[in-house]
């Protein structure tokens, strides 16, 4: 998209650094880097038969969808060693924790960027109650996600005059694109009942409880072990397509509100959502404060595309879960239910305004590049100001066609790379 160094060929070094891969080796996978990546460790029957079902529809069955084609339907992999989540604090942090030149401060809120002029030379925070300010040799790196980054600029007076001066914030560096070109992966959440077993019910029989407990103690194993999704399909919703633009998240458990628990009946979820959505939105602020969460507009299905591709993605679904061998295992479609037709596009996409959500994907809101909405160079460096990069999610273009993790960590690791040959230069 105009950004000299982030083309595949020139990303793809940074993605095998920071993988340890634990499957079967593939050129472009990475095998001696800090994140640790394993194969499915969990099996449930009822993720098996929709991974069957699908692929009895013709779709392809894959692997690893990591390694070059995406296309198809497996298991997830999974960032996890030994039962563990293997998070970026795990993989990068926790082995840095002894450096003489590493501090980590805790209890801490960053509340603004000092500047002098157009040169960023620290922060302000609020440690534990007491405002402090922490200078920067050379440059600060913010990292705060696509939520947090562009609050942070906004609440030090770097964005658009419009969004901060009703707020009382003095423009210190006009950037009208900050907060704006927000994208998110929103999945649309059909829900079976099913005869198998699920976490819903596993999880109310005491007995099966202690069995979980044990069987993580003493192997890592087990549905303790699991990540919230199981199955995987990367999938075109129309034929005539030539790459995926729909991914699924089969999950052996079902929500209203997973904050709430799960139900009380046997039932799994078939998520689904749109690979590259068109819709945009953005972060408003709520007041100069940073400990004010700001407003999230994610404006989620404002194109017809969109609109389209979600239709498509639920009517996929409710195929899959009427497709043995998965078939004989739904008792009932509990959502959408009987109640919105199979053949009724518009009663479908009111489902999905009504009941869809986030799959915590947001991208996009410093974005980088060079047109009028851009808030970092191809060096992460923010535009017109010396000593400052971002580098989370924030500085994507667009979403990426898949999950975020990933591809974040990668961002992290090629700024790394940047700051090191800036230092050279």
């Amino acid at each position: 998209m105009g950004n000299t160094g982030w083309d595949w060929e020139n990303v793809l070094p940074y993605f095998r650094k920071a993988e340890h891969w634990e499957g079967e080796a593939h050129e472009e996978r990475g095998k001696n880097g800090p994140l640790n990546v394993s194969e499915n460790q969990v099996e449930r029957s009822v993720v098996r038969a929709w991974i069957d079902a699908a692929e009895a529809l013709g779709y392809p069955r894959n692997p690893d969808y990591n390694s070059g084609d995406q296309e198809g339907v497996g298991h997830f992999q999974m960032t996890m060693k030994g039962g563990f989540r293997c998070s970026s604090a795990v993989a990068y942090l926790k082995p840095a924790r002894q450096r003489p030149n590493l501090d980590i401060i805790t209890n801490c809120m960053t509340t603004g960027l000092m500047m002098e002029g157009k040169k960023v030379t620290g922060i302000t925070a609020n440690l534990k109650g007491k405002p402090v300010e922490i200078r920067a040799h050379r440059e600060v790196v913010l990292s705060a996600g696509a939520i947090g980054s562009p609050q942070l600029l906004m609440t030090s007076g770097v964005g658009d005059p419009s969004a901060l001066i009703p707020h009382g914030i003095t423009v210190r560096h006009e950037l009208n694109g900050v907060g704006k070109n927000l994208q998110d992966h929103l999945q649309a959440r059909p829900v079976y009942k099913c005869t198998s077993g699920s976490i819903n019910t596993d999880s109310r029989n005491p007995v099966k409880l202690v069995g979980m407990a044990l069987q993580y103690a003493l192997t890592r194993q087990g549905p303790m072990a699991m990540a919230a999704s199981l199955g995987t399909g990367f999938l075109k919703s129309d034929p005539a397509l030539d790459r995926p633009d729909i991914q699924f998240h089969i999950q052996p458990f079902s929500a209203d509100n997973p904050a709430d628990g799960p139900h009380r009946f046997s039932a799994f979820t078939a998520s689904v959502l749109q690979l590259r959505p068109e819709s945009t939105g953005h972060i408003e602020l709520k007041s100069a404060d940073m400990r004010d969460y700001p407003a999230i507009h994610p404006n989620y299905l404002s194109t017809q595309t969109d609109c389209d591709t979600i239709v498509r993605g639920i009517k996929i679904a409710r195929k899959i879960c009427q497709t043995n061998p998965l078939k004989d295992m739904v008792t009932e479609e509990f959502n959408p239910g009987p109640s919105v037709a199979e053949d009724d596009d518009e009663a479908i996409l009111d489902w999905a305004r009504s009941n869809s959500t986030t799959i915590y994907h947001p991208t996009g809101t410093c974005k980088m590049g060079s047109d009028k909405l851009a808030v970092v160079d191809h060096r992460l460096r923010v535009h017109g100001l010396t000593g400052l990069r971002v580098a989370d999610a924030s500085i994507m273009p667009v979403i990426t066609s898949g999950n975020t993790n990933a591809p974040a960590i990668m961002i992290g690791e090629k700024c790394s790379a940047m700051i090191l040959e800036d230092a050279q230069t």
